[in-house]
């Protein structure tokens, strides 16, 4: 059997060699070395990134909750003057004259029936499911933001949920009784007193100045009045049950997850 030996090592002296493969293994070192640091860098380039990124969407879902709470303040106080509505409304449709109604009935009437999404309470999720779709949570390492994360999906979900319980209410057999007992030209006149105002407004306006607005109770040979009755506390406990519970727990998460992130990310 022939043996092949490297004609350059077998043509050089011991000593130069020697010398060939300490050049050839100092090459190796240089190479692994570059090779291990490119890693190192790539990894520490990496974590930068991924740091960034991380910084960058906590701002983006930090100033979507905190718009969040706003609102859901702003409509949490709304909510609680419409239910102040309903306990008038019901206390006058008990007992009192429907053919002669003082100037606070109407206004409390709309609220209470026909103002529906003024009062409606939509959480914003647009930046926390752009994070959950692109897989970006992984830049969260904290375990409690995590935990928290889920929870506000929850509760997003559950308060939407709930809109959709109002607002089929609202549809039947609310909307129904309105085209049968409500004047809407009422509502007409009522926007002439300021066109670029919404009803919220205009109610609010109305109810501080002078202006009497007539308007009856439509239909009245058929109104039934222990039936309009029911339905305002049917609805009442509808709206309180939702502030008590669906919102509250949205709330609760909502400013536990605000804390997190100014404690974690020095938010002000």
């Amino acid at each position: 059997m022939e043996v092949h030996h490297h004609p350059q090592l077998e043509s050089l002296p011991a000593g130069q060699a020697g010398k060939r493969f300490k050049e050839y293994f100092f090459e190796f070192i240089m190479i692994f070395l570059a090779v291990t640091l490119g890693f190192f860098a790539e990894n520490i380039r990496e974590r930068i990134s991924d740091s960034h990124r991380e910084k960058e969407f906590a701002r983006e879902l930090y100033a979507e909750f905190y718009a969040d709470s706003i609102v859901f303040d702003q409509k949490t106080n709304a909510r609680l003057e419409k239910e102040k509505d309903c306990d008038y409304l019901y206390r006058y449709l008990k007992d009192s004259s429907l053919t002669e109604l003082p100037k606070a009935f109407y206004p409390a009437y709309t609220m209470v029936f026909y103002m529906i999404n003024s009062f409606t309470f939509e959480p914003k999720d647009g930046v926390l499911n752009q994070v959950k779709n692109s897989g970006s949570l992984r830049y969260f390492k904290n375990p409690k933001l995590q935990k928290l994360f889920g929870e506000i999906s929850v509760a997003i979900n559950n308060v939407r949920y709930r809109n959709e319980q109002e607002y089929q209410f609202f549809a039947n057999p609310v909307k129904l009784f309105l085209q049968q007992h409500y004047d809407f030209k009422w509502l007409d006149d009522l926007r002439k007193m300021s066109e670029n105002s919404n009803y919220l407004e205009l109610l609010n306006l109305y109810t501080s100045s002078d202006t009497l607005i007539r308007a009856n109770i439509l239909n009245l040979p058929s109104f039934n009045r222990e039936e309009a009755a029911n339905i305002v506390m049917f609805y009442k406990a509808m709206v309180l049950s939702s502030r008590t519970l669906q919102l509250k727990e949205y709330s609760n998460v909502n400013h536990e997850l605000l804390d997190e992130l100014r404690n974690n990310y020095r938010m002000e």
